[in-house]
């Protein structure tokens, strides 16, 4: 798998021109194009450019040098807070975007002008799906405080979508309680799941002396739905407990959230009788742990 991989790289590198220093005829390396386009019209925050792009500082602050001296962007601190820095395209760079944006459509179709038209369906099918599995792949799943600012932002999301989904609505205040002590090692922990350096997903484990722990929180935003990112962080929180110990993991839904129900169940988790008063839930499934050999 490996291979084919790599040999679809190398493939690909050089069939969108990425070996030549010159991309498109412009005078100028796929780095600094590509930046020249994430910035965009309305500018971008320098720190959101490099989490955006998984770029190094110092290899961004570069390439920004770069463009700055072609006098195509201007770099400026930010008004509201001058630890933070913004950049923007100068008429110059507007008109640089521009022809790259048509250098790119023409070198799109000097792909697709050599197929047949069901060829063509088919490539662009492919890349659709290739798109989507790296973007998966690129999302990172990681231990974080529930105080955290992200655990936060995917908390809100939550609890906004259940008031949103849940047929009376949803009120956090009514709900079994989960204390934030109760999401940090060594009672529990709480994971994050961040694309870009944004958060779209998160999972909890409350772990219970003596009793099966409890999977909770469980969220992924809309934005990136149908990448299997909620069948990984339940498989984290899984492996998580496993390592801790636990044989035995549970959770409690409500009925409304239908696609959560059959993940669950497609994971190996059987219905059984009510073990809480959750007054929101409709559905308590458990599932044993499978040790390791």
């Amino acid at each position: 798998m490996v291979s084919h991989v790599r040999r679809f790289n190398r493939t690909v590198t050089q069939r969108i021109g990425a070996l030549h220093d010159h991309f498109l005829a412009r005078g100028r390396p796929l780095g600094q194009a590509r930046l020249l386009w994430e910035i965009g019209p309305g500018g971008s925050d320098v720190r959101m450019l490099r989490s955006r792009l998984d770029l190094d500082s110092g290899y961004l602050s570069r390439l920004l040098r770069s463009l700055e001296h072609d006098g195509l962007v201007a770099v400026t601190q930010n008004g509201s807070d001058g630890r933070l820095r913004v950049v923007r395209l100068t008429a110059a760079g507007l008109a640089e975007r521009a022809e790259l944006d048509r250098r790119s459509d023409e070198a799109a179709r000097a792909i697709l002008g050599p197929l047949t038209g069901a060829q063509r369906e088919r490539l662009v099918a492919a890349m659709a799906e290739v798109e989507r599995l790296l973007v998966a792949s690129m999302v990172d799943i990681s231990p974080a405080d529930p105080r955290h600012v992200d655990a936060r932002t995917c908390l809100r999301a939550y609890f906004g979508e259940l008031a949103g989904r849940f047929d009376h609505g949803f009120d956090p205040e009514r709900s079994s309680h989960v204390a934030d002590a109760e999401m940090r090692p060594p009672s529990g922990l709480f994971l994050v799941a961040a694309l870009y350096g944004e958060p779209v997903g998160c999972g909890a484990l409350r772990f219970r002396d003596g009793e099966p722990a409890e999977i909770k929180r469980m969220w992924v935003s809309e934005a990136v739905r149908g990448l299997g990112l909620g069948r990984r962080v339940l498989a984290e929180l899984e492996a998580r407990a496993r390592a801790h110990g636990v044989r035995v993991v549970r959770l409690e839904t409500n009925r409304s959230l239908t696609e959560a129900i059959s993940m669950y169940r497609a994971a190996g988790y059987r219905e059984v009788a009510p073990f809480n008063a959750e007054p929101y839930a409709h559905h308590w499934f458990e599932k044993e742990l499978e040790t390791g050999s």
